[in-house]
């Protein structure tokens, strides 16, 4: 087996080595990294947190969906970081090493699945594995200059995942090319499927949501770009809920459900929980099953009338987040700002279950600036091909 040269702080200790035993298959020659959640038969799983990692014995066999791909042929090169029990946005992990955003250094990766993007970013590895809970595939492809889809929930399996808010959870994987992204696929999803046309609209609050004049310029130049594969979207009707309400929505139910899966380990001991993380599993605690089910009724009419709108061949266009990564040497109280904007962009998918790619056709202050379409449940495959095909029109 041989050692990589991890300069970008992407992988775990003693986890980074390429297994020599190539399978043949579809993915054969490419190499993946998978983050600090899946189970991976001999090693452990700590999940972002070092107590956790110190407590946990080797996997006895590898997640599902990992397999897949050691099955297909990919060659498995280690663990990467995630943020600390994936309950955070921003690649910052009190922990660890920041992982380094090889397309701008000087902004963070985004999280939780952070060493995952910073090792595709820089070439460490052809793709990697992450988890979207409320945006962790998403935004780290945004802030790197990545494909990442948050899939159909449920669609790709979590089996030997560490969970955070299981109805929220989905799987996810990044890479640099459409041609590799689509191999993955294949294996993960099955082939592409027959082309269809697509009615695209867009929401003129989700447009709103950018930070500023150049983010709406970048974000404008970026649906032109699309358009000619997707058709120029339309401006549907508001939602009947507020972008805020929808946040708060989701907040709660995904603080709901992150006490339940981990609380009783946190209140075992005094574990060390970073800042904002502490913060956020505190909140958790403090929400009720009164509080969990009424806005859990909220969810399923948001549901209903997002599938609704898109039908079986809508496609909703929107930024992927505000803008450009934030900066690393941005305040702790503009990075909770900048997370709870780009929330607002990002709830949508993981409140109704559908399914979300983000496109890396942009660039705003030197930064790469992700696109995202958001489709029909079981999607998938098709917002994979659409992506490689609005990829390829860009030149």
């Amino acid at each position: 087996m041989t050692t990589l040269s991890d300069g970008v702080n992407a992988f775990m200790p003693n986890t980074q080595v390429i297994v020599s035993e190539d399978k043949d298959g579809p993915l054969s020659g490419s190499s993946f990294a998978v983050k600090d959640i899946y189970g991976v038969a001999g090693l452990p799983t700590g999940g972002g947190n070092p107590q956790k990692l110190a407590q946990a014995q080797p996997a006895e066999t590898t997640a599902p969906s990992v397999q897949t791909l050691l099955d297909a042929g990919a060659r498995f090169a280690g663990k990467t970081q995630t943020d600390e029990l994936t309950f955070s946005l921003m690649g910052q992990n009190a922990h660890y090493p920041e992982p380094i955003n090889s397309a701008a250094p000087d902004r963070v990766t985004g999280g939780s699945s952070s060493g995952s993007a910073a090792a595709v970013a820089a070439g460490l590895v052809d793709f990697a594995l992450g988890s979207d809970t409320g945006g962790s595939i998403r935004a780290p492809a945004s802030f790197c200059g990545l494909i990442g889809l948050r899939p159909t929930h449920g669609v790709i399996s979590l089996d030997g995942a560490m969970p955070l808010a299981p109805s929220f959870d989905t799987f996810g994987w990044f890479a640099r090319n459409a041609q590799t992204y689509e191999h993955v696929a294949d294996v993960l999803l099955g082939s592409a499927q027959t082309s269809q046309t697509w009615r695209t609209i867009r929401l003129e609050a989700l447009d709103a949501l950018v930070l500023g004049s150049a983010e709406a310029d970048e974000y404008a130049r970026m649906v032109e770009t699309a358009a000619p594969l997707i058709g120029a979207p339309t401006v549907a009707d508001p939602l009947s809920t507020s972008l805020e309400a929808l946040y708060w929505t989701f907040r709660h139910i995904q603080a709901f459900e992150a006490w339940q899966e981990h609380g009783a380990w946190l209140s075992s001991g005094d574990r060390g929980l970073g800042p904002g993380v502490k913060e956020r599993f505190a909140f958790g605690q403090t929400v009720t099953h009164d509080i969990y089910d009424a806005e859990s009724a909220k969810r399923e009419t948001f549901r209903d009338e997002l599938a609704a709108l898109l039908g079986d061949d809508g496609l909703l266009v929107l930024p992927t987040v505000p803008g450009a990564a934030p900066l690393k040497a941005a305040s702790f109280d503009d990075l909770q700002a900048y997370r709870e904007r780009a929330l607002q962009l990002l709830c949508l998918s993981g409140l109704s279950g559908l399914p979300q790619i983000s496109i890396p056709l942009g660039t705003v202050h030197g930064a790469p600036f992700g696109l995202s379409l958001l489709g029909p449940a079981g999607s998938d495959r098709q917002l994979v091909s659409l992506a490689s095909h609005i990829l390829e029109h860009k030149g």
